[in-house]
């Protein structure tokens, strides 16, 4: 059998937030909830983030997803009209931009707990 990542937990300061934020913007279904206090979010590998609350500020974690051309215009387009900031680097120097790496497209924003999320079209080398 080959080694898959099944599932992480995302640690937030409240999930219900961070949750309805993912799945919003992503256009995926509504968490459900998992052994009583995890809000689950499957992605379509099979994954799921397993959003906690946190009774502390969560150290922000970075979390990059591969999209489809489509998928990239409808999320962007729900970023920019929601008013998020996003930029098209990792240090934040281009705000307002997104990048055009390996023949793609990919763009970084924050959700409410201050994880730092990518949605990029082309895989990186």
């Amino acid at each position: 059998m080959a080694i898959e990542l099944n599932h992480t937990i995302v640690n937030v300061r409240d999930k219900a937030r961070s949750a309805k934020f993912f799945t919003e913007l992503f256009g995926l279904p509504p968490a459900k909830p998992l052994f009583g206090h995890f809000l689950s979010v499957e992605v379509s590998n099979g994954v799921t983030l397993d959003f906690c609350d946190a009774d502390y500020d969560p150290e922000p974690q970075h979390y990059a997803f591969l999209v489809s051309e489509k998928e990239f215009d409808a999320i962007f387009g729900r970023i920019k009209k929601k008013g998020i900031d996003y930029w098209a680097d990792p240090a934040k120097t281009q705000k307002g931009e997104i990048n055009n790496w390996n023949g793609g497209r990919g763009v970084y924003f924050e959700e409410p707990s201050k994880h730092f999320l990518e949605i990029i079209t082309k895989p990186y080398v």
